[in-house]
């Protein structure tokens, strides 16, 4: 059932990923990714480039505006431009590291050479981009201000990855929807097949009541005796209220994946109602004979499927 069908809005997944890239002022190159995945929460994990604490603060209340639940990793890389890239190193600093590393020679006879590319990452050394892709070369002014156009030209486009994800989250929870409907009509039938076996319990109890009766007493069983033993019997062991509750469970089920939007909780709490009445339908079949075992495997047969629609509906939003 599509959404246009359903008449409801889309019923999302937590799992998803997208990315875009871009270019800010200066040439500088940047890419911004983000991956969702389940949780019980709105959970944002954040990895940008330093000295970006204000656009950290923009993304996080753009994320909690548009995404409910979930645990989201962003990553924003950045490759500083042409201009920012001009790097340089410490002539004096190396210098020192050089003299050390011949003293050392000398003392100890090392016939190593010195590692160029070791000393550029020594502490100190190299002025270009750092660690985080951000470029330490230039002012400071001339520092903010490329983190300035970092900022402008991601909040620029940050809607396109949203609604990216968006996408992706919404077309895998059209597919768990599906799923989730043909586990339901599963446990539907099994529920229907189980309410047939319903009617045939209390005959049942009343034979196999006058058989043991008769066994011990003879014709001197009593048969309103027979019929109110038998009809107690029936009442402990009637699993009408458990059926009558599963088919309103389901229905209720039903409406909520075609209402659609943050569902994922509701369902979870369904599922597990629907799990307690069928643990009572098994309680209730174990005293009876052959529709008993009937009962029973039509019992496991709703907990396994409860059990499935359960993992599904974990990665709902």
């Amino acid at each position: 059932m599509s959404k246009k069908e359903a008449g409801g809005a889309p019923v999302c997944s937590m799992t998803g990923f997208a990315r875009i890239a871009g270019e800010a002022d200066g040439g500088a190159r940047w890419t911004l990714s983000i991956k969702s995945v389940n949780h019980r929460y709105l959970d944002l994990q954040l990895r940008l480039p330093a000295n970006t604490d204000a656009l950290e603060m923009q993304l996080r209340r753009i994320l909690k505006e548009n995404v409910a639940r979930g645990h989201l990793d962003v990553t924003l890389s950045y490759e500083p431009g042409a201009a920012a890239e001009s790097a340089s190193y410490d002539k004096e600093l190396i210098g020192r590291y050089l003299a050390a590393f011949r003293d050392l020679q000398k003392e100890y006879g090392l016939k190593q050479q010195p590692d160029v590319n070791a000393m550029l990452r020594l502490p100190g050394v190299f002025r270009g981009p750092g660690a985080s892709g951000v470029s330490t070369a230039g002012s400071r002014e001339e520092r903010q201000e490329a983190m300035e156009a970092l900022e402008g030209a991601v909040l620029e486009r940050v809607g396109e990855v949203i609604a990216a994800l968006k996408t992706m989250r919404e077309t895998e929870g059209a597919s768990l929807a599906g799923v989730l409907r043909a586990s339901l009509e599963r446990l539907e039938h099994d529920v229907e097949a189980a309410a047939e076996l319903r009617s045939r319990v209390q005959p049942s109890h009343y034979e196999r009541l006058q058989k043991r009766m008769t066994e011990l007493l003879g014709d001197a069983a009593d048969r309103e005796r027979l019929l109110q033993e038998a009809a107690l019997l029936a009442e402990r062991s009637d699993v009408e209220e458990e059926i009558a509750r599963l088919r309103m469970h389901i229905e209720h089920f039903r409406s909520l994946l075609a209402a659609g939007g943050e569902v994922g909780k509701k369902l979870d709490f369904l599922l597990q109602e629907m799990n307690r009445e069928a643990n009572t339908l098994l309680s209730k079949s174990a005293g009876m004979a052959d529709e008993g075992a009937s009962l029973t495997v039509l019992g496991l047969a709703m907990k396994s499927e409860i059990e499935k629609a359960r993992e599904q509906v974990q990665n709902l939003e």
